[in-house]
């Protein structure tokens, strides 16, 4: 559960990060919430790796192999969540809302791969 508690702590803040690109590049690029979720992950990918790699799992193995694995798994959850989003979208919710639901989904799903995976 500790392990679970600082990988929250991490997701969150990469979350931030990700809600704020995927937010900006909707409204000011005029992108599909789709592909700005998609964005999003991406760049909070490579905040919430660091954040993990040091302060969830405090992995000391190599980093390349590793931010491979987490990429890998990492991309399993961006096309999750856009898979989601654009679901969402399609049925009627407001982007956002479907990225919440998205994010709820990733995060179980990404968390199990990295903790028996990437930072084992």
């Amino acid at each position: 559960m500790r392990h679970f508690a600082r990988y929250t702590v991490v997701g969150a803040f990469a979350t931030l990060v990700h809600y704020a690109l995927l937010t900006l590049v909707v409204e000011l690029a005029h992108w599909p919430a789709y592909l700005g979720s998609g964005f999003g992950a991406v760049v909070g990918a490579q905040v919430a790796f660091f954040g993990n790699r040091w302060f969830t799992f405090a992995h000391g193995g190599e980093v390349a192999p590793a931010w491979v694995k987490f990429q890998s798994t990492a991309l399993a959850g961006a096309l999750l969540g856009m898979g989601v989003v654009g679901l969402g979208v399609r049925w009627g919710l407001h982007y956002l809302a479907a990225q919440v639901l998205a994010t709820l989904a990733s995060l179980v799903l990404t968390f199990a791969i990295n903790r028996a995976w990437t930072f084992r």
